[in-house]
Parts: structure tokens; sequence; C-alpha cells
């Protein structure tokens, strides 16, 4: 028994020093003799100059081609697979994940600890990951493969790492070349013979994958314990109840073969419109204290009012993480939705993606945000966290406002989890090959802690599940920084041949 205890806790100290490691400070930068103060995370580092490098290099990206995003989106399915997906329903699956505790959760944590000139770092955030996110999606449509359980199509990181490779000389058709996956060598269109360096990075794809797969076990839980609670704040409902209907509806949709997709089809509309709504009557509401929650975002984001003890460091840092928490670009979760897409070319599914950062960010977070910061400070004053929240809806309107939350979170996480069972399908087969067996044993698995998660928090599920994505980021950035090179030629080869032709 003591072996047992000792092993436990050798464990727990390794996943916090991981983490520390991770999303904690690894320096700290200080200006005006140490008033201002910019602590650094590790993946802060990673992700901030990377999606700068990318939108740089996809030349400004998400400005020049948001026109070129909706277009893509609201196109119907290519190809005549019934057991493919649209783009648009790639975007809705990475939308579901994305569009939940981040949204709520995340952007409660932000303004409570960075005030609210941590939305303006939020927004800034999203503008920067947008480019990130075209990448690896760009990327995941052109390594996808076929799927022969599901049908369709699949991939992601993993898939992309375990057959990437060096290339001496880079143009733009070799990312379209079909045999990269079984020759030593080709030869490109140019006549010149493109040598292949390096193996393949299988051990960096099942890295990944098991840390996805670590990670989403991790959110199952933090979903379940989030929703028990709500019901029972709001309805008075015991947790018991909450959480055997959560875990039977969640396993009714996911055990069947292809329900996820259905769904999502109707839950993720149904609450983003919802959600927005409400947002665009509390904000009529008080039309008139709009130029003032702008004026107080900026003048805090922008250090003209640092918040007292934390400084404008506080307000950055807090806008950053929380951002990149919400949106996940850069964490390879989204591509694994983006390879099973069905599109008329690799680089329309990564404006897509491109798109659902912003559609995460800069319209659902800035939801949240404003049904907070629209509340007076005596009806929310001295609270945190998802009370906070609570305490805006409350003032807003009413009971009614309290109920709509926990309704919202309910629906939110229902859309999350099902939405990560989707993405985990192509990462358990990486690991564990083409079997039923396994699909079904992870979707047991994550129910089973959905339904502890529902009945209590264990503070280190959660710190697995930010192990987990920590750990993905990492491993996929590593991967994708060296094959931008091939998204940004697909991009060229998209605007010079194949956009242009479809304007004529």
């Amino acid at each position: 028994m003591q072996l047992f205890e000792r092993l436990g806790h050798y464990i727990v100290k390794i996943v916090t020093a991981l983490n520390q490691l991770l999303w904690g400070d690894m320096f700290i930068l200080e200006f005006s003799n140490g008033e201002t103060q910019f602590g650094i995370s590790l993946l802060v580092i990673l992700l901030i100059p990377a999606g700068l490098y990318f939108t740089v290099k996809t030349r400004f990206l998400p400005f020049r081609l948001f026109p070129e995003m909706i277009r893509c989106t609201l196109k119907k399915k290519q190809g005549g697979d019934q057991n493919s997906i649209s783009g648009l329903q790639a975007l809705i699956i990475a939308t579901a994940t994305r569009v939940g505790m981040g949204n709520l959760a995340g952007v409660v944590a932000a303004i409570s600890f960075g005030g609210s000139g941590a939305v303006f770092w939020m927004w800034i955030t999203a503008l920067i990951g947008s480019s990130t996110a075209f990448i690896e999606a760009t990327l995941a449509q052109i390594y996808k493969e076929k799927d022969p359980l599901y049908g369709g199509y699949r991939g992601g990181p993993a898939y992309f790492m375990g057959r990437m490779r060096l290339i001496t000389k880079v143009k733009h058709e070799d990312a379209f070349v079909g045999d990269v996956k079984k020759e030593a060598e080709y030869v490109a269109s140019d006549g010149n013979t493109h040598y292949i360096k390096g193996c393949k990075f299988t051990f960096l794809g099942i890295a990944f994958a098991l840390s996805g797969l670590l990670c989403w076990a991790g959110i199952s839980q933090v979903i379940g314990n989030s929703v028990s609670t709500a019901f029972k704040n709001a309805f008075g409902i015991p947790q018991i109840t909450t959480t055997v209907v959560l875990v039977a509806v969640s396993a009714y949709i996911v055990l069947r073969k292809n329900a996820t997709v259905k769904v999502l089809d109707i839950i993720v509309p149904v609450m983003a419109c919802a959600y927005i709504a409400i947002t665009l009557f509390v904000i009529v509401k008080n039309i008139t204290h709009l130029p003032a929650m702008f004026s107080d975002i900026f003048s805090n984001a922008l250090g003209f009012k640092p918040l007292v003890g934390g400084g404008l460091g506080a307000v950055v840092m807090n806008g950053v993480k929380r951002g990149l928490f919400s949106n996940e670009a850069g964490s390879g979760s989204a591509p694994c939705a983006a390879a099973a897409a069905e599109v008329e070319h690799p680089v329309s599914q990564g404006l897509i993606q491109s798109l659902g950062v912003f559609i995460d960010t800069l319209v659902i977070c800035s939801c949240t945000a404003f049904l907070m910061l629209l509340a007076p400070q005596e009806s929310v004053g001295g609270l945190q966290g998802m009370d906070l929240l609570q305490g805006a809806m409350n003032y807003h309107l009413g009971k009614f406002g309290v109920v709509f939350i926990a309704i919202i979170l309910f629906l939110f996480s229902v859309s999350t989890f099902i939405g990560i069972l989707y993405y985990a399908r192509s990462n358990v087969a990486y690991i564990f090959k083409d079997t039923w067996a396994a699909q079904t044993g992870y979707k047991v698995f994550a129910l089973v802690t959905l339904f502890i998660g529902g009945l209590a928090a264990y503070s280190f599920v959660w710190d697995l599940g930010d192990l987990g994505v920590g750990l993905m980021t990492i491993f996929n950035m590593l991967a994708i920084i060296p094959l931008s090179g091939q998204a940004i030629a697909a991009l060229k080869d998209y605007e010079k041949n194949f956009s242009l032709k479809k304007e004529k």
C-alpha cells in the first residue's frame, strides 16, 4: 500500500514539475524599475513568435484573405464520399471543442486576474494565432489519408509527423507529391531529382497522439465537474443525477458510428446563436455604457491604467495565456478534424480553420467578456471564477440569466466532449491500429472519466489535462515549423492557379 502511495506521490510531483516548465514563468522581464513585469512561459515563447512568423510568411493572411475565408466556409462539400465531411462540418467540430470551457472559464479567469485589459490581448493573440491555425490545418489536408474504419478521411499532426521528411529543395509542386510516403527520392516537374533526407518521425507522432489522448481524458473530467456543479447551483439538482444524464446522452452519441457530426451540426449553431443573441440583447440594453467599457479595455490593455500589484505585465500575460488556451491554435487538436474534410484544395480548409479562431476568440470570447464588463462593480465586486459570470448574468437577466448560463454550459460541454472524441479517432488508430476494440475502449475510458469528474473534482486529473495540451503543443510546433514551407507553397499555388481560375 505504501509503495502505491509513494508511486502516486512521485507521479504528482513529476506532473506538477512538467506543468510548471510548460505553463509557468521561465523568466520575468522587468521594466520601469520593476513596476512592470512580464512573466514569460515556454509555450508563450514558442507560440507567439511562431504565430508572428507565420503571419509575415503568409503576407498577413488573416487580414488579406478574410473574404476568401468566408467564401470557403460557405462552399458545399466537394467529392462524392458519403462518409467524408465538408469543410464547414470540420469547422463546426473544431468550433465545438474551442467554444467550450475556454470561452467561459478561460475568459472569466483572464478578467479575474488580468482585468478588462486582458480582453484586448486575447484579441491580439487570436489575430496572431489564426495564421498558425492555417498552417497546421493545411498540412493536415496535405497529409490526410483514407479512414478504413469510419470511412472518409483522417489525419492530423501524428500523421504528418509519421511521414515528414527534410527535403533538400522545396518548390510549390513538392507539397502535392503523391509518393512522399514510399519513395526515398523523386523527380519533380522541373526535371531535377529531389532527395528526401532523414527517417520517419514516427516516435514524435506517437508522443503527440498519446499526449492528445491524455489531454482529452483530463478535459472530460473537467467537463463533468463543471456541468454537475453548475446545475447544482442553478437548479439544486444533485450532482449524481446531472452526471448520469450527461454520461448517458454522451454515450448515446459517441458510441454510434457516425452520429457525432450530425449532432454537432445542430448543437453548435444553436448554442452559438443563442449565446450571441443574449449578448446582443444585453449590449442593446446597456448601449450607453459601451463607450466606457471599450475605454476601460484599451486603457488597461495599453498600460494607461495599470492594475495595482500586477501592472501591465499581468494584463498582457493573462490575456495572451488565456487566448492561447481558448483558441487552441498551435496545439494540433483542430487539424484532427481538418484532415477529415473533403475540400477542393488543401488551402481551403486552412482558411476555414483560420476563420474558426476568429469565431472563437473575437466573437464568442468577446460575448463572455462583454457580459461581465457591462455589469456594475457593485454587482460583481469580490467575485471570481464562474461566480463572476453568474453574478453578471443575474444582474442583466435575473434568475433567467443564471439558468441560461447553466444550460449553455451544458451544451458547450456536451459539444466539447463529443468533439474531442472525434479528434481521438485518428490518434487512437495511429497508436493501436485500425480496430473497433481500441476505438470503443478509449470512448468508454473517456465516459468513465466524465462520470468521475461529475461527482468530484480531482485537481490531479486537471493537471494531467494541462500537461497533455502543453505536450501536444510542443510536439505539434516541432513538426509544423519545419513543414510550414509546404503550407506556404500550397497557399501560393492556391492564389496563383486556383483562386484566380475561380474568379474567371
